[in-house]
């Protein structure tokens, strides 16, 4: 059976649901007091008396939350006016313009209604899906939702895209997210102060770090706290502190370092870490990045056994030695060390020994750029080896990396490769 055929079937079965349980959902998926309380008058796009200092707080907020990454087209579009592409394994969503513009963005939104959007995902015109990550966001506190509302107020209005999907039946069906809320959105208060520390506010909640990082079952609910997950084709590694896959090797510093610069002395960021990192993270005041590395480093790691690493006589470690030489040894240097902020260090990395090989095979498939930051502005970037590497020589060199220099983690096939590369629609090799 097909993934797309289990996939159907699994949303028929929360249309059953659905019907069978509306009347509960509506009275669980209510207004909370705070949409209550917000202003069902004023618009978006009416300026007056607009408070300086909300402003500024709402836009550190909004920083936080990493709105800037995805309601921007990436090349040159204008900030927050949508047009992003989000990848789902459903299909493509394309972000909305939620800067103050009454004919494609949120111009003539009220304040409830950007509660409602945010918190509950229901936009005035339908619902939203869970790719807008409101069952994060529905524990924001009333505060921060109100700053949050100003600063976008305060934009510039822009024209952009009001938004959409590339989604095929019946995923393109937007009440099927009544079902979906039932299931997966827990409808919470929205956190007070003293309720939750600072660091989990910010990774839980406003950074909504589990939207990546959290594996997904088959609908697209949450399975796995923090213990990594893989969307987009890329693969967010485990946050928890686990030293095969986790954070256990990584300080404090360390994390801080990563979400500051880009880059650390055990890894580099690439893909959407990139963007939430050049986006988010490297503007967030530094006692938030600590707050957000004291609270990762207090997460377990489950118990884990080291494999054996694949002996070095295996033929694909051969192969994937001769290749590492003439391919990756000149930025990655002869003992897999990497350039600081410039060549990821390859050896004892917990991401490289991930379970899922997804952001490896992207990256040597199709390159990647690091994170520009204020800190490290030079973005170095790896160029894509599709059209030099055949499916046999990719899949050893990963192998080779990932069981050399401490690392041990099962082997690549050139099957698991060629898969990715039709994925990605990366070259042929010549």
């Amino acid at each position: 059976m097909s993934w797309l055929r289990r996939y159907r079937i699994a949303i028929g079965a929360v249309l059953i649901v659905c019907a069978g349980v509306l009347v509960v959902l509506l009275m669980r998926n209510g207004d909370t007091s705070a949409d209550m309380v917000a202003d069902d008058t004023a618009k978006a796009a009416d300026k007056a008396q607009l408070d300086p200092k909300a402003i500024e707080r709402g836009r550190a907020v909004a920083v936080a939350a990493d709105c800037a990454a995805c309601h921007t087209r990436p090349g040159g579009g204008r900030a927050y006016a949508g047009g992003y592409t989000l990848q789902t394994p459903f299909g493509d969503i394309l972000s909305s313009n939620i800067t103050p513009d009454r004919a494609t963005g949120i111009g003539d939104w009220t304040e409830r209604d950007f509660f409602r959007a945010v918190r509950h995902g229901r936009s005035p015109r339908h619902m939203l899906y869970p790719a807008m990550p409101y069952p994060s966001y529905v524990r924001i506190s009333d505060a921060d939702m109100h700053d949050m509302w100003s600063y976008f107020r305060s934009l510039p209005a822009a024209s952009g895209d009001t938004g959409g999907t590339r989604l095929g039946f019946p995923f393109n069906v937007r009440e099927l997210m009544l079902g979906w809320n039932l299931l997966f959105f827990r409808n919470d208060a929205p956190a007070r102060a003293g309720e939750v520390n600072r660091g989990q506010y910010l990774v839980d909640v406003l950074g909504h770090c589990g939207a990546c990082h959290t594996a997904k079952n088959a609908l697209g609910g949450d399975s796995g706290y923090l213990g990594g997950g893989t969307l987009q084709d890329w693969h967010a590694p485990a946050l928890h502190n686990g030293m095969q896959h986790g954070l256990g090797s990584w300080s404090d510093a360390d994390i801080v370092a990563y979400l500051k610069t880009g880059s650390n002395a055990h890894s580099i960021a690439a893909g959407p870490m990139a963007e939430a990192v050049e986006h988010s993270t490297q503007y967030m005041p530094d006692a938030d990045l600590r707050a957000m590395a004291a609270y990762l480093k207090k997460l377990p790691g489950p118990a884990e056994t080291k494999p054996q690493p694949v002996a070095a006589n295996d033929p694909a470690m051969v192969r994937g030695a001769r290749v590492y030489v003439t391919a990756c040894s000149g930025c990655h240097a002869p003992g897999g060390t990497g350039i600081a902020g410039m060549a990821t260090r390859l050896a004892d990395n917990p991401a490289i020994r991930a379970p899922d090989t997804a952001s490896l095979t992207h990256v040597l498939m199709t390159g990647s750029r690091a994170a520009a930051t204020d800190a490290n502005p030079t973005a170095a970037g790896m160029p894509g080896f599709a059209w030099k590497l055949s499916d046999a020589d990719a899949a050893a060199v990963l192998t080779y990396v990932r069981n050399t220099w401490g690392n041990a983690a099962p082997a690549v096939s050139a099957g698991d490769v060629a898969k990715a590369r039709r994925a990605l629609k990366a070259r042929k090799p010549m």
